[in-house]
């Protein structure tokens, strides 16, 4: 043992789904470390968790886009007498818009978040994680499982996620090591807005709420199941994803998205 004590690490933790994350992991007893970019509202957060009588969360200012930033995380945890029983990689973020006429810069920044980051954490602890017999939480999306004209980069970002976390499962579960992806539909969070969605994300029968996608990614992830899909009709759209001839999918993400993008902001 290396007589550091255990902690969960929530990246993205300053809205959204990673807000809800950290809530639930909270309440289950886990003393967390928050990581993000916007100090102000870590400390927020960190403060409302303390406020219930949990160990107050270590607040890590991070950009995960920078290739330093798990060495800079393992480094703050190690200051403190801690290290990682679970990862949450939950930072992300998407762009709609053809990939040809968006910025080259901002798309090769979402995959250095939405993939070289996340699979550098995925992998940089799994020393500890299998010493505290804990794991790793990735949050994809439905989108891995479809083609995103409109939305190529972030979609073909979140396939990967996908692939990698349900290979994951599989290679670290004989040390021990719980490794889950959870793809959710479509939550209303500050997402659309940042990716320069128009309108509304998805009819309300097709969303799940932030604090309803974090419960059933925790249980998910306790139970040590392979891939989490909250809802009943998300899991139904990723079964008829596997039936539907590819050129179908693609005409109709791409139909999608282009209402999204000429839609009236709401």
């Amino acid at each position: 043992m290396s007589g550091l004590r255990p902690i969960t690490v929530i990246t993205g933790a300053s809205a959204g789904i990673g807000v809800a994350l950290a809530r639930v992991f909270a309440r289950n007893g886990h003393e967390l470390a928050l990581v993000a970019r916007r100090e102000d509202r870590l400390r927020a957060l960190a403060d409302e968790i303390a406020a219930t009588g949990t160990r107050k969360p270590l607040v890590i200012v991070a950009d995960l886009q920078r290739n330093d930033a798990a060495r800079v995380i393992g480094e703050v945890l190690a200051a403190q007498g801690a290290e990682p029983q679970y990862v949450v990689n939950n930072a992300g973020f998407g762009l709609t818009g053809h990939a040809s006429s968006r910025d080259r810069d901002e798309q090769l920044a979402m995959i250095d978040v939405n993939v070289r980051s996340l699979t550098e954490l995925s992998l940089a602890f799994v020393d500890s994680l299998a010493r505290h017999r804990g794991g790793v939480l990735n949050v994809g999306s439905v989108a891995g499982y479809l083609p995103g004209p409109g939305m190529a980069v972030y979609y073909a970002s979140k396939a990967y996620v996908l692939s990698f976390s349900e290979a994951l499962h599989s290679e670290l579960k004989l040390r021990g090591v719980r490794v889950t992806v959870l793809c959710p539909g479509p939550v209303p969070t500050e997402f659309a807005a940042r990716a320069g969605v128009k309108g509304k994300l998805a009819p309300d029968f097709l969303s799940q709420s932030p604090e309803r996608v974090a419960e059933l990614g925790y249980r998910g992830l306790m139970r040590g199941q392979r891939v989490v899909i909250p809802g009943l009709t998300n899991k139904l759209v990723t079964f008829l994803i596997r039936i539907v001839p590819r050129r179908a999918l693609l005409a109709a993400v791409d139909s999608r998205q282009s209402r999204r993008r000429r839609a009236p902001r709401t």
